[in-house]
């Protein structure tokens, strides 16, 4: 991946959203969520400097959207506070913010476009949760015929326990190296940073 010398990586951030950032909430998601901001800041800096692209994608969701329809509760309302990609994520002027209507960035956005216009051949995925929105982002990378990375340091969901499965189902692919699970750090030393 690394070695071939027109890669060319996007950073998609996904779903870190001030809704999942409420204490008061008390989301069994959050304190892992915590955990991945630093890492996340570090490598959208990496990427920043290399000139590569870093989009923050976020739930945009309507009070009678359907999926609200079963147990998830209204929540990243389109055009509320809750909705906004929290604060303490280091997000420049130049960076992407993607609001979206369902789980996947490249759901009902133009991001496959976007990204293709710019030369962009890799998604490194990241965000919340690992199981649900990131996982539906990568799966729809590869759709969009991108080669797609989910970073396992920049990545949470609701227990360390269904964040390890997750990981470890995709370990071993048969689309390995087109998909595969790395660190952030593994993923700058591949593309030469």
């Amino acid at each position: 991946m690394g070695s071939d010398p027109v890669e060319k990586p996007a950073l998609l951030v996904i779903d870190m959203v001030k809704d999942n950032f409420v204490e008061a909430k008390n989301l069994p998601i959050t304190p892992f969520a915590r955990k991945i901001i630093e890492p996340i800041n570090r490598l959208a800096e990496a990427f920043r400097r290399q000139g590569w692209p870093v989009i923050y994608s976020t739930d945009s969701f309507h009070e009678g959207d359907f999926i609200f329809k079963g147990r998830m509760k209204p929540h990243s309302l389109a055009g509320t506070e809750g909705a906004e990609i929290i604060d303490e994520l280091n997000r420049q002027p130049e960076d992407l913010w993607l609001p979206k209507p369902r789980f996947s960035a490249f759901f009902g956005t133009d991001l496959d476009q976007w990204l293709k216009s710019r030369g962009v051949t890799l998604c490194a995925v990241g965000g919340i949760a690992t199981n649900f929105c990131v996982l539906t982002t990568v799966m729809d990378a590869l759709c969009s015929d991108f080669k797609a990375v989910l970073l396992e340091d920049c990545s949470a969901t609701w227990s360390e326990e269904v964040h390890n499965q997750t990981l470890n189902i995709y370990r071993r692919n048969p689309l390995h190296p087109l998909f595969r699970i790395a660190g952030s750090g593994e993923l700058l030393k591949d593309l030469g940073v």
